[in-house]
């Protein structure tokens, strides 16, 4: 399968790439391609230290929402519109669209959830896609820097919603070729925010209690 990552170059991208471009291809999206080639570059050579070949190319956004077979919009909330604004809409038809989006702001030395008033970054984001898009909400509540962490163990729980039951089944399905991730059923997308608030609290533990990298494991 190709999956296709919008914003590719950050830290979820990039670990995403790392952690699944041995089983898919994996096309790291970004404003500036230049920066997208040297991230895929930089991933295979990283696996074929350790002697995995792996299958990942950098391009911009819009070719990687045009060639993933499925899409993961990895870039800040705030970021969202106008990088969907700028992609061909049709490019999203029929597809399966994962938002790990957390729309979260800094105040008084912690991070606030701060929705939209759709109530989540993920009801936004459906209304910037077509209609047969099938969005779901995964992979919201892992620390950021793990993904990248091959060392690491990811033995975490992925709270994962959508009001389309088969492109839920398909994203869990992916989480369990990752590490030892568990993905779990969270209802639809009405309940994406929920999901999504959990990472902002995770956040403020971590650095209440001086911890890093904190997430979610459900047991």
């Amino acid at each position: 399968m190709k999956i296709g990552i919008i914003g590719g170059t950050g830290d979820i991208g990039e670990g995403l790439a790392l952690r699944v471009s041995d089983k898919h291809e994996i096309i790291l999206g970004s404003r500036d391609p230049a920066k997208a080639v040297e991230s895929a570059d930089k991933i295979k050579i990283a696996l074929k230290e350790r002697g995995i070949d792996g299958n990942c190319r950098g391009t911009t956004n819009e070719e990687a929402a045009k060639d993933g077979d499925m899409v993961v919009i990895s870039l800040p909330f705030q970021h969202v519109a106008s990088t969907l604004a700028g992609i061909n809409p049709n490019y999203f038809m029929d597809k399966i669209v994962i938002s790990p989006v957390n729309p979260m702001v800094r105040k008084n030395g912690c991070f606030l959830y701060c929705p939209p008033d759709e109530g989540s970054a993920a009801l936004a984001i459906k209304k910037m896609l077509p209609d047969s898009c099938r969005l779901v909400t995964a992979f919201n509540n892992i620390a950021a820097r793990k993904w990248s962490m091959l060392d690491c163990v990811l033995d975490y729980t992925v709270a994962v919603t959508s009001d389309d039951n088969d492109a839920k089944m398909e994203v869990m399905a992916l989480a369990q070729q990752i590490s030892q991730l568990q993905p779990v059923d969270a209802g639809g997308l009405e309940l994406a925010g929920i999901v999504e608030s959990l990472t902002p609290l995770t956040i403020n533990i971590a650095q209440n209690n001086k911890l890093k990298d904190l997430s979610i494991y459900m047991r």
